[in-house]
């Protein structure tokens, strides 16, 4: 047998070739080019910062205790709040199923007060509910599974309808209407939404709530100190707590008194203060903003009661009403943004207007201003009210005639409802059934 000839390579360049054995070759990773940063790596180089984030972010006083104890504050004012804004809303759209009583006076003086003034206290412990929370915005990694997803979820519409509704509420107390919608439907919708948000954040961190709050056993109860919390911490914890019961409390003193006449002098931050305005009671529209200056002054200004059912039709002018029997009723303006205040009316009992036109005794009526723009210039006013002894046409105001910026020549003023629906400048009084 013949032995191989020798294998003969060409010089090209003068660079000795290599053989197939010895020439690298570069692995890639499927979906992988050369000189892109792969998303490991995006997040490997995140993980240290987000990290050292938390680390200056956290503090001894934020701690899961702390969280919760303002958690249960928020968690309670969102629930009062909720019910006396319900309220409020059935008492301005009262449906006709909902029988709803004029008694006592003071009903919705102080559940509007109320609102107003857990809403305004809740400012302070929203912040530092989310001053207590902050260092978990950088936890690693963000989401550890579906109930985390769950968590992050319930924080972020929590966070958002919180603020939006208590920035929004505290506008309308100013009457500051910046925002581009309509704040009643908002307002109601938002509150729906931020009490089922509360309930399903509760619902996810019930394990936390329930290991800060349990009871300790006889055990731990007779446990050395060092076995408790952290000196440091607990220091830290109560001095954040004591800060936001602070700021809670300077909120409410400073804004209470525009509904409790007690503390009115310390009523500095409250947009309406009482016993300051015309006549002595403060107004939130007047005549200029409600376009009637020449309207509620003219000499041709009669009231109409009507009740087109029956084809009957009264027209009176202010001198006939002011020579009808008056009646005298000493009865709160009671605003939705919070501020009330007492004051002595006199004018003509409603249901004795409506005699005039032979309304039955129960009968809703429809009452109408002479402003032509506004959501308010009709209001609503079921039959019990209607026909309550203390619902007057009021024509004078501590004796004096009504201030054209309190309704001169007419206004309603009945017991229990809102000062939206004390319509003023009154030109037509109708009998719907």
């Amino acid at each position: 047998m013949k032995p191989a000839p020798p294998v003969t390579t060409r010089r090209s360049s003068g660079i000795p070739a290599l053989s197939h054995a010895t020439v690298p070759t570069a692995r890639r990773r499927p979906g992988v080019f050369p000189g892109r940063v792969t998303s490991t790596r995006l997040v490997d180089r995140a993980e240290p910062l987000v990290r050292e984030l938390q680390r200056r972010a956290s503090s001894p006083g934020r701690s899961p205790r702390t969280a919760v104890v303002l958690g249960r504050l928020l968690g309670a004012g969102v629930v009062v709040c909720f019910a006396t804004g319900l309220f409020s809303h059935l008492v301005q759209e009262q449906p006709a199923w909902l029988p709803l009583s004029p008694r006592p006076v003071w009903l919705y003086r102080a559940t509007q007060g109320v609102h107003v003034a857990v809403g305004l206290a809740l400012v302070p412990v929203l912040l530092g509910k989310l001053w207590a929370v902050y260092p978990r915005l950088f936890a690693w990694p963000p989401v550890t599974g579906v109930r985390s997803v769950l968590e992050r979820l319930s924080v972020l519409v929590l966070v958002a309808t919180a603020l939006l509704q208590l920035a929004t509420g505290v506008m309308n107390t100013a009457q500051w209407y910046a925002f581009p919608f309509s704040f009643k439907p908002v307002h109601l919708a938002l509150s729906w939404v931020l009490l089922g948000s509360v309930v399903l954040h509760v619902a996810v961190k019930l394990p936390v709530i329930a290991g800060s709050w349990r009871a300790p056993s006889a055990q731990d109860e007779d446990a050395d100190d060092e076995d408790d919390e952290d000196d440091e911490e607990a220091v830290a914890r109560r001095t954040a707590l004591t800060a936001v019961g602070a700021a809670t409390a300077a909120t409410v003193l400073l804004t209470v008194g525009q509904s409790l006449p007690a503390l009115a002098p310390l009523a500095l931050l409250s947009p309406r203060r009482p016993g300051v305005g015309p006549q002595g009671l403060p107004v939130n529209r007047t005549a200029r903003e409600a376009g009637v200056l020449q309207t509620a002054v003219s000499a041709d200004w009669r009231l109409e009661v009507v009740d087109e059912r029956r084809g009957a039709l009264v027209l009176l002018t202010l001198e006939e009403l002011r020579a009808m029997p008056q009646t005298g009723a000493r009865l709160p303006i009671a605003c939705v943004e919070g501020w009330s205040q007492d004051a002595d009316w006199s004018g003509v009992r409603l249901r004795e207007l409506l005699a005039l036109v032979g309304a039955p005794a129960g009968s809703d009526v429809r009452v109408s201003s002479l402003q032509v723009r506004g959501g308010y210039r009709t209001s609503l006013m079921r039959g019990a009210y209607a026909q309550d002894p203390r619902t007057l046409l009021a024509l004078a105001l501590g004796g004096e005639p009504l201030h054209l910026d309190h309704g001169h020549p007419a206004r309603v003023i009945a017991p229990g409802r809102p000062g939206v629906l004390q319509t003023k400048w009154v030109r037509r009084v109708e009998v719907l059934s």
